[in-house]
């Protein structure tokens, strides 16, 4: 059900794939945290070069790491600072081309090239955000935008 054998067809073909696996994985489970891990897990396997994949949760009027797979991360970002609190800030999707040209951005991993980081909201309040790096510049384009927050939508379904 969820080996990379799945993925042959069109990017929306494949995408489309991977948000009913998202779904059948979410289905009857409303832990936040085992939902998040297998998401992360989920897109980590799904998406072609990428090198961090997770979730920052809002605690206290910040956001905290959670569930990922990658290198170890910044533990704590504030709203307004780099890719991730921008995105929470603003409750919008942020697709940066160039992270090295992004104005605050945060370094976890000096690999990183590009980013998109979609915001959780449910019932408008923000729950954190899921954000995802790429060794490779411009990684990231609408296509990845509108599916990947089709992705959050169905994942905010089962919380």
């Amino acid at each position: 059900m969820f080996s990379a054998s799945s993925y042959t067809g069109t990017r929306e073909e494949n995408y489309e794939v991977v948000i009913r696996q998202a779904e059948a994985l979410f289905d009857g489970e409303n832990d936040l945290i085992a939902n998040l891990a297998n998401a992360s897990a989920l897109l980590n396997q799904f998406l072609e070069t990428i090198n961090w994949v997770g979730f920052y949760l809002m605690k206290d009027g910040e956001l905290v790491l959670g569930p990922f797979q990658g290198l170890p991360a910044c533990v704590r970002i504030p709203i307004g600072k780099g890719v991730c609190g921008t995105a929470a800030e603003r409750r919008e999707t942020v697709l940066v081309a160039y992270v090295h040209e992004f104005p605050g951005h945060i370094a976890c991993d000096a690999a990183s090239q590009s980013e998109i980081v979609v915001p959780i909201l449910v019932n408008g309040e923000l729950l954190g955000v899921l954000d995802i790096d790429s060794p490779i510049q411009n990684r990231f384009d609408e296509l990845d935008q509108k599916y990947l927050e089709q992705f959050v939508e169905a994942l905010v379904r089962h919380l």
